[in-house]
This record gives C-alpha cells, sequence and structure tokens, in this order.
C-alpha cells in the first residue's frame, strides 16, 4: 500500500466507494518461517516418549528438551523449565526427586522402583537415535508438530516464532531465532557422559557444535548468579568453577518490593486506625447533643459516610509495588541487531475531535513523536481519529507528513529526547550535553528552521479555517472536502506514510501514518469517543491488524522514545504476558504552575493508588498512555494458570493464594479445559477459507471454533475483520490485495457495522458512560485479565492540563459523570461481575471509583455546619471527658500517620499531598455536586448534557496567564456561598465572644478550628476567584478583610471615646446584653 496514494471514501449502505486517486498495489512483506525440533540445551533431538508421542518436558510452554536435560534439570539442576520458570512434573518412568510429593496424579510406583533398569533401555534408545541422528537424517526435521488447523500460515509479517511461545527450530538452518531462550547448563568431562545423555560415539561433535552456538548467545559471569530461582553450577575444562547466565532466559522485568519495614509499619497504623475510628463512632453515637440533635445526627451520618469513603480508598493500597524493566534483555531476545527483530507490531490511537479546541500543532506533535519512536519502522503504525471530519485536521497532518521526512532521521541520528519538536525545542536545557557529532549543532539550527517554517505553515492552515465558506471546503484538485458536514458525511481513508512508500531524507521506511474518519449520519448514536477508538480497532485491524494497541489523546506526545519498549517488557513475557490486558502508564503534564494549585498533575492518584492497585490486579484504565493487547479488546478470556482458575473466593482475594485443592467442582474443571484448549491455540485457528466456509470440520477443536454466524453476530459482517480476530500475534494474511483491503476498511468504519453485534456491550471500547475508560477496564479485569503498571524513570508520555480554575472544574465534572452513570447502570462494580474472577480489593477499587461523587452531599453539609454553629452558639460535640479526648487525640494522630506512611513509600512530597487533599474539598462541593443531579437527570429523565471538549490552547500571554483568566460557570457557585458563610460565621462567632467576656472564648476555638479548616482547603478556589490582584497575595486580602471586622467589633466594644461616666449612665438603660 503506497503512502500518498490518495484517499478513499465511501458508505458501505450507500454502495459507494470513491478512490480520490489512483492506489498502488504492494501487500505486506513474508518473512521466512523456521521450524524444526531439538533439545535448546544441548542440541539433540527431543525424541520420543514411552506411548511414541513427541516428549514434552514442560506442559505449559512445551520448551524443547530432551528426556536427558529433563532428568538432569530435575535431579542437578533448578527443577524448573528455563523458559517459563514452570516446576516440571515428573513423567512416567522418572525417579522421585525433592518436592515430586506435593504433585497430584503423577505416581509411577512400579516404573519408579525399576527406573535403572528402564532407563538403561531408554538410553541405548536414545542413542541408537542419536546416531542415526548424526548422518544424513539431521538434515530434515522429524515429527514435526501438528498444527491446530488446516491450510496455509496466516501472518503476513510475523514468524511462527511468537514471543510467549516457544517455536521449533529446524537444524538445519543456520539461523537463531532471538525469541528462544537458550539454557544454560556447563558439562564436566570429569563425571559419567552417561548421567547427561551424552554417551553416543559423536558426543565431541556435538558439544563442539553447542559451544559455537552458545558463544553467540552466552554471557559468562564470574560472580554468583542468583536471581532467586536457584544457583547454576559448572565445571570448565581448566578445573576451575564458571558462573553462566542466559541474559535471554533472564525475566524481562521484575517487581521491586516496597521495604517491609516501611510497608509493615503502614499497615499496622491503618488497623489501629480502623480500631481507633470503632472506639470514635461508639463514643459519638452514645453521646448525643440534645441542644443540637439536628446538627450532631447531621454530622455523625457524615462522619459515617467519611469512614466509608475512607476504606474504599485505603484497602486497596494494602500490596503497594514498584516493577522495573529490562530493555537490554528485551532487545538481546527479540531484536538482535542484524537479524529480523521478532518485536511485537504495534498501533497507536491517537483521538481528536475539534482543531480549533485542539490545536493542529498539539495533535501534529504528538503524532510526530508516534513516528520517531525507538521501535522498528515495520512493526510500528499510526491511526489518527478525525472525528470531527476536519479538512484543517486532514491538511496539517499531510503537512506533519511531509516534515515527517526530515524530523524522524534527525531524532534518531543524534538520540534526542523528547521527540515532539515543540517540546524539544523549547527546553531549558543543554542540549549539547552527551552530544558528540561535530554535526549536531548546525544540523538542529537547520531543524529549528525547517520546524519553524512548518509551523508557520500549520498557522496559516488555521487562520484559514477560522472562517468557513458558504460552499463548504474543497480539496486542492478541485474535489468537495467529503466531510464539510460533521453530522452526515462518508467514512474517509487516508495512508500518508506506509511501509511501501514514504521514505525520509536518509532513504529510510517511516512508520505508517493514517487518517481515518468514519462514517456519520443522522439517526445513528455514534457513542463519542468510545465509538471512535472501536472504529480504529477495526480498521486498524483489516489494514496492519498490530497485535497490540496503545492509545493516546491528542495532546500527549512520547516523552520518552522507548516507552514502546517499556510496554512490551510485559506483553511479550512468557510468564504472564498471555494473561495482561493492558499496560497503564502514569500521566505527566508540561506547562503546570510551580505550585500545582488545582492539583492538575494529580500525584496522589497516579504515585499511590496505582501503585496499590498494581500488587492486586493491576490499576484501572485512564483513558490515555496504555498499551492493550488486542485479544482482551475482542472479549477473549485470558490464558490462566491452575492458581488462577482456582474459584474466586474471598479469602483469597485478599490474603493471596491457598493450598490447591484435591478435587473441585465442575464449573472449575470446565474453565480449567478451556484455558488448556486456548493455551495451546497459540497459532491462528482460522484462515481465510475457513471463514468463508462457514468454519466446518476440526473435530477436535470443536468447543474452540465458531460458526460464522455466530461470529458475523459478534464481530459484524466483515469476513477479513472476523479472521484478524483469531491472529493472537498480528500481521495480515499473505495474499491480500490493498484495494480490496481498502474497501473492507471504509466498511468497517460505517454507521451501522456495529448494529446487531457485540461492540460496545462485550467487545472494544464499552459503551454507557463518558468515562469508557473505567468501564472498559473494569470489564476486562472481570474477565481474569491482569494490568500492569509501569513507571520508568523518564516518563512514557506527557500531556497538557486545564489550569484555569472553570476548565478544570469542566473536566472533573465530566469525569464525575462516567462515574455516577455506571453506578445506576448494570455494569455497577457493586453488583456485576461475581460469576468472574474479579479480586475483592480490586472491586472495592471500582466501587470507589464510582461513588466518590455521592460524597459531596455529606462533604458539602460538613462543610456549612462550622458556620451554623458559630452562628448559632451549638456545636456538634458535647462537652468531652478526659477518656473521649483521648480517641479524638488518636484519630487525628493516626489520619496524619497514615498520610505521612503514605508519603515515606510512595516518594510523594507534601505538598502535593496537601493540594490534592485541598482540591477533594473543592471538587466535591462543586463538580462532583452537580454530577450526580445531572446523572440522575439523565438516567431518571432521560436529559443528557453535552460533552464539551477541554481546550488544549497553549499559553501565549506569558507563563501560566491562563491561571488568572475567571471565566464565570454554575459550578462556581456552591463552593464559594460555603466560604462566604464561613467567614460570615467566624466574624458573627468572635463579636459574640467579645460581647460575652472571657467565658466563650473556650468553647468558641472548636468552632473557629472546623471553620478555619473548611477555608484552608477552600483556599486554591479563592485565590481562582480573586484572579491576579496586582501582585498582592490573596492571603493578605482575606486576613485583611477578617481582621479588619474583628478589630472593628473590638473597637465597638471598648468605644474608647466615651467616658466613665457616660458609661455608667448607659449601664442603667438596656445595653446589649439585655
Amino acid at each position: 500500500m503506497e503512502a500518498n496514494a490518495g484517499m478513499v471514501a465511501g458508505s458501505h449502505k450507500r454502495n459507494e466507494f470513491v478512490m480520490i486517486r489512483h492506489e498502488g498495489d504492494s501487500g505486506p512483506k513474508m518473512v521466512k518461517n523456521f521450524n524444526g525440533q531439538e533439545c535448546q540445551i544441548c542440541g539433540d533431538t527431543v525424541g520420543l516418549s514411552a506411548t511414541g508421542d513427541l516428549f514434552v518436558a514442560c506442559n505449559e510452554c512445551a520448551f524443547p528438551v530432551c528426556r536427558a536435560c529433563y532428568e538432569y534439570e530435575r535431579k542437578e539442576g533448578n527443577k524448573s523449565c528455563p523458559q517459563c520458570k514452570t516446576r516440571y512434573k515428573r513423567h512416567k518412568g522418572s525417579p522421585r526427586v525433592e518436592g515430586d510429593e506435593e504433585e497430584e496424579g503423577v505416581d509411577d510406583l512400579d516404573n519408579e522402583f525399576n527406573y535403572r533398569h528402564g532407563n538403561v533401555k531408554l538410553g541405548s534408545k536414545w542413542q541408537g537415535e542419536d546416531v542415526d541422528l548424526s548422518s544424513s537424517s539431521r538434515h530434515e526435521p522429524q515429527h514435526r508438530i501438528p498444527r491446530l488447523t488446516s491450510g496455509p500460515q496466516i501472518s503476513g509479517e510475523l514468524p511462527d516464532a511468537t514471543p510467549d511461545r516457544h517455536s521449533i527450530r529446524s537444524p538445519s538452518s543456520g539461523y537463531v531465532d532471538p525469541s528462544m531462550p537458550v539454557p544454560v547448563r556447563i558439562v564436566d568431562p570429569s563425571k559419567d557422559l552417561n548421567s547427561y545423555g551424552l554417551g553416543s560415539i559423536d558426543w565431541k561433535e556435538r558439544v563442539e557444535g553447542w559451544k559455537l552456538k552458545q558463544d553467540k548467545n552466552m554471557v559468562q559471569m564470574t560472580n554468583k548468579y542468583n536471581e532467586g530461582k536457584g544457583d547454576m553450577e559448572g565445571t570448565g575444562s581448566n578445573g576451575e568453577d564458571l558462573q553462566m547466565a542466559d541474559d535471554a532466559r533472564l525475566p524481562l522485568s521484575r517487581i521491586v518490593p516496597i521495604p517491609s519495614n516501611q510497608l509493615n509499619l503502614y499497615r499496622v497504623v491503618i488497623i489501629l486506625r480502623l480500631i481507633i475510628l470503632c472506639f470514635f463512632f461508639q463514643y459519638r453515637v452514645t453521646h448525643p447533643v440534645h441542644d443540637a440533635y439536628p446538627l450532631w445526627l447531621t454530622s455523625v451520618i457524615c462522619e459515617i459516610w467519611f469512614a466509608l469513603s475512607w476504606l474504599l480508598d485505603q484497602f486497596p493500597k494494602w500490596y503497594p509495588i514498584n516493577r522495573e524493566t529490562y530493555l537490554e534483555r528485551l532487545a538481546l531476545r527479540y531484536d538482535r541487531e542484524g537479524e529480523p527483530s521478532q518485536l511485537a507490531p504495534i498501533d497507536v490511537f491517537v483521538s481528536t475531535v475539534d482543531p480549533l479546541k485542539e490545536p493542529p500543532l498539539v495533535t501534529a506533535n504528538t503524532v510526530l513523536s508516534i513516528l520517531a519512536v525507538d521501535y522498528p519502522v515495520d512493526k510500528v503504525s499510526c491511526y489518527v481519529s478525525d472525528d470531527g471530519s476536519a479538512m484543517l485536521t486532514f491538511e496539517a497532518l499531510s503537512e506533519t507528513a511531509e516534515f515527517a521526512r526530515k524530523w524522524v532521521p534527525f531524532c534518531k541520528k543524534h538520540n534526542i529526547e523528547p521527540r515532539a519538536p515543540e517540546f524539544y525545542f523549547a527546553q531549558k536545557i543543554d542540549y549539547l550535553k552527551d552530544k558528540i557529532q561535530p554535526s549536531f549543532v548546525k544540523e538542529r539550527r537547520a531543524m529549528k528552521r525547517e520546524y519553524e517554517e512548518y509551523k508557520v505553515r500549520i498557522n496559516a492552515l488555521v487562520a484559514k479555517a477560522q472562517k468557513t465558506p458558504e460552499e463548504g471546503w474543497t480539496m486542492q484538485d478541485g474535489t468537495q472536502w467529503p466531510g464539510n458536514n460533521p453530522r452526515d458525511h462518508p467514512g474517509m481513508i487516508q495512508v500518508f506514510l506506509g511501509h511501501s512508500g514514504g521514505l525520509d531524507t536518509d532513504g529510510n521506511e517511516l512508520p505508517r501514518l493514517v487518517y481515518v474518519s468514519r462514517e456519520k449520519r443522522p439517526g445513528f448514536q455514534h457513542h463519542k469517543k468510545a465509538g471512535a477508538m472501536n472504529a480504529l480497532i477495526r480498521v486498524s485491524a483489516v489494514l496492519t491488524n498490530g497485535a497490540y494497541l496503545l492509545n493516546v489523546d491528542c495532546d500527549h506526545y512520547f516523552n520518552n522514545s522507548k516507552a514502546l519498549r517499556e510496554a512490551m517488557c510485559f506483553m511479550m513475557d512468557p510468564a504472564f504476558g498471555r494473561k495482561t490486558c493492558y499496560v497503564q502508564f502514569p500521566q505527566r503534564f508540561d506547562g503546570i504552575d510551580l505550585h500545582d494549585r488545582y492539583a492538575n498533575r494529580n500525584i496522589v492518584f497516579f504515585d499511590i493508588n496505582l501503585k496499590g492497585l498494581d500488587g492486586i490486579q493491576g490499576p484501572v484504565y485512564v483513558g490515555t498512555g496504555c498499551c492493550f493487547n488486542r485479544q482482551a479488546l475482542y472479549g477473549y478470556d485470558p490464558v490462566l494458570t491452575e492458581a488462577d482458575l482456582e474459584p474466586n473466593i474471598v479469602f483469597k482475594s485478599c490474603c493471596g493464594s491457598r493450598k490447591k485443592r484435591k478435587g473441585g467442582d465442575k464449573s472449575y474443571i470446565d474453565s480449567k479445559k478451556r484455558a488448556m484448549k486456548r493455551t495451546e491455540s497459540s497459532v491462528p485457528i482460522f484462515n481465510m477459507e475457513d471463514v468463508e466456509e462457514g468454519i466446518e470440520g476440526y473435530e477436535d477443536e470443536r468447543s474452540l471454533l465458531m460458526s460464522q454466524r455466530s461470529l458475523e453476530k459478534r464481530f459484524g459482517q466483515s469476513p477479513i475483520f472476523i479472521a484478524s480476530t483469531s491472529m493472537e500475534q498480528g500481521g495480515l494474511p499473505p495474499s491480500t490485495d490493498p484495494a480490496s483491503l481498502l474497501k473492507e476498511a471504509i466498511h468497517v468504519i460505517s454507521c451501522g457495522f456495529e448494529d446487531k453485534t457485540e461492540w460496545g456491550k462485550e467487545i472494544g471500547w464499552i459503551y454507557g458512560s463518558v468515562t469508557e475508560d473505567i468501564l472498559t477496564g473494569f470489564k476486562m479485569h472481570a474477565r481474569g485479565w491482569i494490568s500492569i503498571y509501569c513507571m520508568p524513570p523518564r516518563p512514557a508520555f506527557k500531556g497538557s492540563a486545564p489550569i484555569n480554575l472553570s476548565d478544570r472544574l469542566n473536566q472533573v465534572l465530566r469525569w464525575a459523570l462516567g462515574s455516577v452513570e455506571i453506578l445506576l447502570s448494570r455494569h455497577c462494580p457493586i453488583w456485576y461481575g461475581y460469576s468472574g474472577r474479579l479480586k475483592l480489593l480490586e472491586r472495592l477499587a471500582y466501587i470507589n471509583t464510582i461513588v466518590y461523587p455521592i460524597t459531596s452531599i455529606p462533604l458539602i453539609a460538613y462543610c456549612v455546619l462550622p458556620a451554623i454553629c458559630l452562628l448559632t452558639g451549638k456545636f456538634i460535640i458535647p462537652e468531652i471527658s478526659n477518656y473521649a479526648g483521648m480517641w479524638f487525640i488518636l484519630l487525628f494522630i493516626s489520619i496524619f500517620a497514615t498520610g505521612i506512611l503514605e508519603l515515606r513509600w510512595s516518594g510523594v512530597g507534601i505538598e502535593d499531598w496537601w493540594r490534592n487533599e485541598q482540591f477533594w474539598v473543592i471538587g466535591g462541593t462543586s463538580a462532583h455536586l452537580f454530577a450526580v443531579f445531572q446523572g440522575l437527570l439523565k438516567v431518571l429523565a432521560g436529559i443528557d448534557t453535552s460533552f464539551t471538549v477541554t481546550s488544549k490552547a497553549s499559553d501565549d500571554d506569558g507563563d501560566f496567564a491562563e491561571l488568572y483568566v475567571f471565566k464565570w460557570t454554575s459550578l462556581l457557585v456552591p463552593p464559594t456561598t460555603v466560604l462566604v458563610i464561613n467567614m460570615v460565621g467566624i466574624v458573627a462567632g468572635v463579636s459574640y465572644a467579645v460581647n460575652s467576656g472571657y467565658q466563650s472564648w473556650g468553647p468558641l476555638f472548636g468552632r473557629l478550628f472546623f471553620a478555619f479548616w473548611v477555608i484552608a482547603h477552600l483556599y486554591p478556589f479563592l485565590k481562582g476567584l480573586m484572579g491576579r490582584q496586582n501582585r498582592t497575595p490573596t492571603i493578605v486580602i482575606v486576613w485583611s478583610i477578617l481582621l479588619a471586622s474583628i478589630f472593628s467589633l473590638l473597637w465597638v466594644h471598648i468605644d474608647p471615646f466615651t467616658s466613665p461616666t457616660q458609661k455608667a449612665v448607659q449601664m442603667g438603660q438596656c445595653g446589649v446584653n439585655c
């Protein structure tokens, strides 16, 4: 498919398909497939088992190991599979070793006691095979593993060697598949060779060949090898002990546990705080305030709800962890220099709607950072979804594709970071650091000039788009722009850059860049962003079909060019890659004011809450910066281990795994069988002829295969797309016509394609809420998938956030409204998914994400209580004894201790924590309250609220000028009211105390404390209302008003200009205290 070959547009229902310019014919390249079978330790053939079948040492990953090496690993080695680290089970005829007593169903007492005799016979049989294989039979692979389907291989870009399944290589090939870890075993010639299974006459020849192969793949180490899997021992020919390890067999990531001295103390404080809360509520409930009963009752109800909210927020943070990736091991295993890359293909999605609110230059920088990412160019495809069908976005993307030909080679040549030009050139750092090429300065200046000229062209397009012509927009060739009506237009696709065209200035290929605007017609429900993302899933499956998807907002650029490799360290990990639905990266932001007045960075959520969830079942999906497993989005179940398939018991959910059951119920056995069959189905289970013929036959896999009709009901009427859903490792069929693919791509983005299918219900992004991210992640976790939280040292992505108060509140309103919609839907975590495999603490976290807006009702009531107490002279707490005072003091100490210990293990600063507490009150008294009522109106009365795109406008009036802009919105009314009431209450309370004498000051301090607590939390909101006050700090203005009021009252009370005699005369009259 050639780049810039022309736009295609059309509508499937109207039978329209227009090709603006001619489309070339070239398909994806086919990589040579390598198959064979040999022991990956000693180079011998795997051989057969006693039943005549191919010997399989590990039932989990089928890593090819011969019987002799299997016995050695069990007897002398670490007793586990070199690839997946699963402990070897005892096969029939094998002697018991330590630990076998824990296994079930493998008793073979007769053969075990006669093992020595049987082993000699077996060894002689193998020796005969070795002699035979040392001659002509070595050149032809024997006993090929049967495929699960008949017909040709369905992969246009990937060989059978998959990242999570070890394929078997042909001994005749000199090619060493980097996806195949080569375990290590050092042979001691001084020992009996029969103990190694090396008794044949050509032993020396095979060992020499094995050594040559190891020279390329092995790394010698002189220090002790210990990765938690045991030691590896061996003896060299010189008699000295050598410690060796192969990086290709080491894990691609590891969990970095929180220090136990921090975590254990943190958990103890949580338990103590829970106990103190129980005693506190026991006192509060049993000691009512009779003269202020309504105030007391309101306060107790609010405090109980706050305690429940704290439990929902606190306990999902019980198992916080950190993770660390090893990019060099990933490269050694899947991306060795000079060999075809085995890294999985990835499709990157960028979504945009309104180019006037989301400036094209912002989107262009995101696209440029994707095209310049550090990943094989033939494995990356960028899809830009224009849901507003704006010609401005299309033309800006065309300019971006041209500029990318210069920008991408510059980035890769000089290895610059970040690779978004706007943010690279704006860095206030020494850009010459670590740069050694003499041409760098000259090339950087030239590239900066090129970028400035490119910006001018983009700005000209934006200026031109400010006024739409009456007849609509026209393309350069005179063709009418198909998307002039954003609510009624055909689907549009344009391939700007591709694998078969669009070379950069150095003559190298660029990643594929595709513009997509789905069809829209009146009368159809388009489901906003979730619908646009589902359209991208389908069109990308037809055109490139990457095994993994990564979505970013148009204002979130790649700050780390190795972000895709970071994600692949988890997704391509043999241990848990096939049960990981997505890898979530934290959101980081540019352009935030130094003190982060409105908690835009959201540090507490990203660095504390999500770390805690990572230790349970994984973080929630936050809408951007997330890499998905395509199979998880298709609604498939994960490949689970036996431990994962145990029934979802509350005890196991909270306290971890338990001892394996001797038996199980029928559902457990059935789910285990399904998982085992899915584990075996690592090659495509469909080919094109199977799909077209209705997928008939295959008696052995009948439980896996669906009929054509059921597949169409699930995925839609597209044979090409249906075929792509079964290809777990991505890629396209070998014989595909680009023109037919484009026509099919137009079909799958038509507005009626999803009718009567499971899109948005069980497949793709889930519909039913404006926060589709929470719902989508929840459905995946309920099916048993896990997610991973990846926090590389250099942030993977950075974006922009609204720093203006009104824009920030509108953003929070949209999030809270989505949570209320989920709360009132059938997908509510309180009652949905109990038949699945969602862990209890993970469920509590999801419940917390949807019920938090309701906290606004008790919060606003609690914030008004101090003012009412000051105005009425009442209080919500009776006079307390020393015993009761102790519980109050302990409660406050436990609250602060919990916060301090969280900051300690998470590394979050005290200022970020305090800003989060402040905005929790600001959002709770404004946006969350509005979201509750709007959600009720939408669900009960059917009154929908419009979705407002958050503005991503740049700051053109100076640093943080937008921070001081005042934009009126009704969201400002409730917190302003709370502020005014508390200020009035403070003035009234102080004036009452002044007039009543010193005995009234004691009770006043308790009321004043709560009132100042409310004002301190709303202080950033007050600064936003005041705006830029000619550099006069807002705190000075606030305290000036309060102190002026108090001193005025004192002045009136003292009355220094009245003589004592006049005061005595006035005392006889009715005074203030009359």
